[in-house]
């Protein structure tokens, strides 16, 4: 492990220990001063949707989430709940800062088109949001790790989405149909069940070793995905984010199948909506 790598996580994870700690909780971080502007990032994912809350100086406050089925493969394929929870969710965050939440920032797989990212605004502001902005979601997961060398792999409930950075350039983005729902329909055809019941499985902890047994295909795909699309060189550290990656032997299998070091951050769920509201209130 490079010094580099050690100390792009060492920060990040510090933030995102605190910030797992409020999540969905009656309390935030720390009282909002009056007067105080807030940045807002919604995400939302295949298997849920998340909504984060930072202060100006880009410190993370508060976050709430609730899981869904409104979206596939990184579209959205039921707006109405998407709304609905969304609305639930803004509701929690005011009721626990004490303020009214007015702007937001999204996200959306890179390569999903105008059409994705006009249907994200929608939801955001159909839940009383003003959309300041749509960014694709493993560039917002380097925001956040403030990473300007390195390769980020966002793995999502419908897709793998890779951002490579060098010397804080974007170079290269791609983005390949294989998520965490993959590995939940790998899961109901071996167990013979449907996939809700398999996802349900997938995040028990106590079926880990046996769950993973099942899906590691899977990760080795995603992985081969990572090592084969990618035109330009894959820049390291190279850090994978994403609730779908919430397995111990995860990255050693990663790792493997691409043929270089790969890491994770403390609650690597967290990561994508922390730093898609970093672009909440910028120019």
């Amino acid at each position: 492990m490079t010094v580099k790598q050690t100390t792009v996580l060492t920060k990040a994870n510090q933030q995102l220990k605190k910030f797992a700690k409020v999540v969905n909780g009656n309390q935030p971080i720390r009282q909002v001063k009056s007067g105080e502007k807030l940045r807002v990032g919604i995400d939302l994912g295949t298997s849920s949707i998340v909504l984060t809350v930072l202060d100006e100086k880009n410190h993370p406050l508060y976050g709430a989430f609730e899981y869904d089925h409104a979206v596939r493969d990184g579209i959205i394929v039921n707006f109405i709940e998407s709304v609905q929870i969304l609305k639930r969710l803004k509701a929690k965050a005011e009721k626990v800062l004490g303020v009214e939440l007015t702007t937001a920032c999204g996200a959306v797989p890179p390569g999903t088109g105008e059409g994705s990212s006009r249907i994200v605004t929608n939801v955001i502001e159909s839940a009383d949001f003003i959309c300041q902005r749509v960014v694709d979601e493993p560039t917002a997961a380097a925001k956040f790790l403030r990473l300007t060398t390195g390769t980020v792999v966002d793995i999502g409930g419908g897709t793998t989405g890779i951002s490579v950075f060098k010397d804080g350039e974007l170079v290269e983005v791609v983005d390949e149909p294989t998520g965490g729902f993959h590995m939940s329909l790998v899961l109901a055809g071996s167990r013979h069940i449907d996939s809700d019941k398999a996802e349900l499985i997938k995040r028990d902890s106590a079926m880990e070793s046996e769950v993973f047994a099942v899906i590691r295909p899977v990760v080795e795909k995603m992985a081969t995905i990572t090592r084969t699309m990618v035109q330009t060189e894959i820049q390291l550290p190279v850090i994978v984010v994403g609730g779908a990656i919430n397995f111990k032997d995860f990255i050693p299998t990663f790792s493997k199948s691409l043929k270089l070091p790969a890491e994770k951050p403390a609650y690597p769920q967290f990561v994508t909506p922390l730093g898609i509201a970093m672009y909440d209130g910028e120019d």
